[in-house]
């Protein structure tokens, strides 16, 4: 018998705030998480969605490096792009935030410091990416070479986008520094990590024999990461732009994006909710819903998980993790760097009013068991074809018959029919 619950938690997941948002990330997360918190509310349930931009990521500073600017100001204008078009296309948010936020910020840091207390981390010396012409330290992102899985030369140093595959910068053949195009070299740096081969055993029990009913790709991969063994995986990187490690000795270190973006679900929570975001986080009768694309499955059902088990304190794990697969464009993957992609607020200002046509083609079209792929074709046929000629004409005969046999009056069948049972 299915469980029954009181509320529902949605989360949907962060984009980076390095560029506004395009129709993979629609249709993969933001329009199937709205559909479904529609649903609940027209049910009269109680559910809350949050989201937020992430605006940590090396892509940040990437951008803000090639602009010849901020952090702050990349973060600034991206963040009100997206969050002005989602709004205009209805996406239905109690809250869109920030990883800049103070909450965020506090909350980040109060979570690391409470597992830095209890000794959940390991410090660990290891050599990382090390650019010798920069004089930096290099995050994954920064680094790029040959994928060994796929051949492509396009792979970041923690995965490839041809192929989905995970990486180390370690695992690049020819690995080169994004910022200088020099060499990577290696070089030791002190680290905190998360040791997730210690919850192996509660997240093989937590997926493998407790949800079994998840989406098949998500189930599969978990499966997969279980299967080879967890190793634990770093906390913290080399960087000036993040959250600060707050720990003395960790100068120049701040808290890994993987680490800081997912307890955005819980400060913006906190935002919207002060004095009673607890109730959806920890109590065993609320459920929390990650809506999320594939190429997060990892984080939202291996890492993250292991990071609310290690801080305790009540904090209940996702009841599902709804990943849907990618949506190409005109049979080509969207990639941002090359700007194949249709951007949110571009198409909103060029099809202005046309927000539910935008929608129902996603919909439609959804990627959920296989990547897909939008065209400008199948938008004109569905827009004319469903739209217009089926739903119009539909609406247009149920308009016309009704001012015609019912003096445009609809009558309150289901009100009427109990009242005549008695």
């Amino acid at each position: 018998m299915e469980k029954k619950f009181k509320r529902t938690l949605i989360t949907t997941a962060l984009p980076y705030a390095n560029g506004p948002v395009h129709i993979g990330h629609l249709a993969g997360v933001y329009v199937p998480a709205d559909i479904y918190a529609r649903y609940l509310r027209m049910r009269g349930e109680d559910v809350v969605m949050v989201g937020g931009s992430d605006e940590h990521g090396v892509p940040i500073t990437i951008k803000a490096r090639e602009e010849g600017v901020t952090p702050q100001d990349i973060v600034d204008r991206y963040h009100k792009i997206i969050k002005d078009a989602m709004a205009e296309l209805g996406i239905s948010f109690d809250v869109y935030s920030r990883t800049t936020s103070d909450i965020h910020r506090k909350t980040a840091s109060d979570f690391f410091k409470k597992l830095y207390d209890e000794g959940k981390f390991e410090q660990q010396t290891s050599l990382q990416p090390y650019d010798a012409q920069a004089g930096e330290f290099l995050a994954d992102r920064y680094v790029m070479g040959t994928c060994p899985h796929c051949g492509s030369d396009r792979a970041y140093g923690d995965q490839c986008e041809a192929c989905g595959s995970s990486l180390n910068a370690t695992d690049l053949i020819d690995p080169h520094s994004r910022l200088t195009s020099a060499p990577v070299t290696m070089r030791e740096t002190s680290h905190w990590y998360l040791p997730l081969n210690k919850w192996e055993d509660a997240l093989r029990k937590w997926i493998l024999e407790g949800h079994k009913e998840w989406k098949t790709n998500v189930y599969g991969q978990c499966k997969s990461w279980l299967d080879l063994g967890l190793q634990p995986r770093a906390v913290s990187r080399d960087l000036n732009w993040g959250v600060p490690v707050p720990v003395e000795g960790a100068e120049g270190k701040v808290l890994y994006v993987w680490f800081d973006a997912p307890i955005g679900y819980i400060s913006n929570t906190k935002e919207i909710l002060p004095d009673s975001w607890a109730r959806y986080w920890k109590d065993p009768e609320s459920r929390i819903i990650n809506f999320i694309g594939k190429d997060n499955i990892v984080f939202h059902c291996i890492v993250f998980p292991a990071m609310l088990m290690a801080y305790g304190d009540g904090y209940q794990l996702p009841d599902n993790v709804p990943a849907n697969e990618f949506l190409n464009l005109e049979g080509d993957k969207i990639s941002t760097s090359r700007n194949w992609a249709v951007w949110l607020h571009e198409y909103l200002r060029d099809f202005p009013g046309k927000q539910d046509v935008l929608r129902y083609v996603l919909t439609a079209n959804a990627p959920e068991t296989k990547d897909n792929d939008f065209t400008w074709a199948d938008f004109q046929a569905r827009n004319n074809n469903e739209l217009v000629a089926i739903l119009g004409n539909f609406v247009n005969r149920a308009v016309v018959l009704t001012q015609k046999y019912f003096e445009g009056k609809v009558r309150r069948v289901a009100a009427d029919r109990r009242a005549a049972d008695g």
